[in-house]
């Protein structure tokens, strides 16, 4: 029987760059923007003698969820259930790592608050080189802006205040450990930008100019990644690269008009959240 479920968004990045605080992983973090989406990460847990992780019925070793499953003291059978490309950008890891807090708080009775288990996963993820921003953004819901770095007592959110309907398309995976621990100066300076850029006018299309210059002057474009987003722009559309994949998201119906077949969703509103047997994401017609 299962003891807790919860929901978890997917999420994908537009933009960021990365701030380190060695003496606290729960401090360390990233500032940017991306979109929490109906397509995400439903985690339910069963108290167990040994503890286990699946992903889609599959075992995995996910460090982070490890990590969580130590802090809280409690063995649990751990299983994850995603329709998400996993290591295409869209925080598969933190969205499996912010779901075992959740489901193992409500399962065990911890009773800890939501900022509590938030910054509990932010730190596994950090601690396992899996993320820095995703599950503070997963959390919340939306269109969020990451103004500050660091777990939610730290980390100053706002948003963009608009819905849309998002596609994607995947072509393969992209390490997140080797971009976000190799030298990220350029890439910095890069995401600085575009949150600017955004900042001073938080829409939906800005976000996804500011997402297309970021990739272009961080130097994280692939050949084939640049031209599905040329293919969108020739139709018309908005699209940019998830960071970190090779995965291109559009608004709208992007790639869909530029000839591709994509995978839709919506932007999630709610965020993370503890679901019920008859728990459905938003997703409107």
């Amino acid at each position: 029987m299962t003891d807790a479920e919860a929901f978890v968004p997917g999420h994908v990045t537009g933009f960021f760059s990365i701030h380190r605080n060695e003496a606290d992983p729960t401090k360390t973090g990233s500032r940017g923007a991306g979109l929490a989406l109906t397509d995400g990460v439903t985690v339910t847990v069963e108290r167990a003698a040994e503890p286990s992780v699946a992903l889609n019925g599959v075992a995995v070793e996910m460090d982070a969820v490890e990590t969580v499953l130590d802090t809280l003291q409690a063995s649990a059978r751990v299983e994850a259930e995603t329709p998400l490309p996993v290591g295409s950008g869209f925080g598969v890891s933190g969205a499996t790592t912010l779901g075992t807090a959740l489901a193992v708080n409500a399962a065990f009775d911890r009773g800890l608050s939501e900022n509590e288990l938030v910054t509990i996963a932010h730190g596994a993820e950090v601690q396992a080189g899996t993320g820095l921003g995703d599950v503070v953004a997963q959390a919340r819901g939306g269109a969020p802006i990451r103004l500050e770095p660091g777990g939610p007592h730290d980390n100053q959110l706002d948003g963009v205040p608009e819905r849309a309907r998002v596609e994607y398309h995947t072509m393969g995976e992209l390490p997140t450990e080797e971009v976000i621990s190799g030298d990220s100066e350029l890439l910095n300076h890069a995401g600085k930008r575009a949150l600017s850029r955004l900042v001073e006018e938080p829409t939906l299309a800005s976000f996804m100019r500011a997402s297309r210059q970021f990739a272009r002057e961080a130097e994280l474009l692939t050949p084939e990644i640049r031209d599905v987003i040329l293919d969108v722009n020739e139709a018309d559309g908005q699209s940019s690269m998830a960071m970190l994949g090779k995965t291109v998201f559009a608004l709208g119906h992007g790639l869909s008009d530029a000839g591709y077949d994509p995978a839709t969703c919506w932007i999630d509103p709610t965020g993370a959240r503890m679901a019920t047997p008859d728990d459905e994401s938003p997703d409107p017609v």
